[in-house]
């Protein structure tokens, strides 16, 4: 097992504290879009704020984390690659805290028909992120095992390109107003967006990861 951290337990434990903010907003983020989509309003605002306070939560973590590995001179050799990737990652919860407002704000009228089709496209790009969660926690313990977490990553990200690929094609095949299947493309490109962070992360991470075994 190849540890980064050594003997700094309470920077471990942050990060670790980091990536569960990062899985738990995955799941808000799934069941927002559920409520959404059935038209329960006040648990949809509820999730959303989950959301944006475990971005805050997050936020706060890597900041914290920034300042123990600079103060305190921790894993210099390591502290580049740590520092990017706690910066890629939240960018997933920024992602999926933007997809949110967006809905909140431009209230999108999707078909009942179509609601399972969203779902799945969101459930799909959660277990991307949850996945990346994954491969970063074996990146920080066991970097052997992160290749077979990026690899469902990836699998997640192409799933997530089909359904959303069947998804539009569907909203335009539908006798709809051109402006209103255009606004039902924007948001599963919203809701796909969250995967693409997911694979932006991965790349960074098999790169760290190489670089660590050479």
């Amino acid at each position: 097992m190849t540890l980064v951290f050594g003997k700094t337990k309470v920077l471990e434990t942050q990060i670790d504290q980091f990536l569960d903010a990062v899985a738990q907003s995955g799941l808000t983020f799934a069941l927002a879009i559920r409520d959404y989509l059935a038209g329960n309003a006040e648990e949809f605002d509820a999730h959303s704020t989950g959301v944006t306070e475990l971005e805050r939560q997050a936020d706060d973590l890597r900041r914290d984390i920034e300042t123990q590995l600079y103060a305190h001179s921790l894993i210099p050799e390591h502290r580049g690659d740590v520092l990017g990737l706690l910066e890629n990652i939240d960018e997933i919860i920024n992602t999926e805290k933007k997809t949110l407002s967006q809905f909140s704000v431009e209230k999108p009228e999707i078909p009942a028909d179509l609601n399972p089709q969203y779902q799945e496209l969101a459930n799909t790009c959660v277990a991307g992120a949850e996945a990346l969660v994954a491969a970063a926690r074996a990146f920080f313990r066991d970097t052997k095992a992160v290749h077979d977490h990026l690899h469902k990553v990836y699998f997640y990200e192409k799933e997530a390109d089909r359904l959303s690929d069947r998804l539009k094609r569907e909203i335009f095949a539908r006798d709809l107003d051109l402006a209103h299947k255009i606004h039902l493309r924007y948001f599963s490109l919203h809701i796909e967006d969250v995967s693409d962070e997911a694979e932006n992360v991965a790349d960074r991470l098999a790169i760290s990861t190489i670089k660590r075994t050479m």
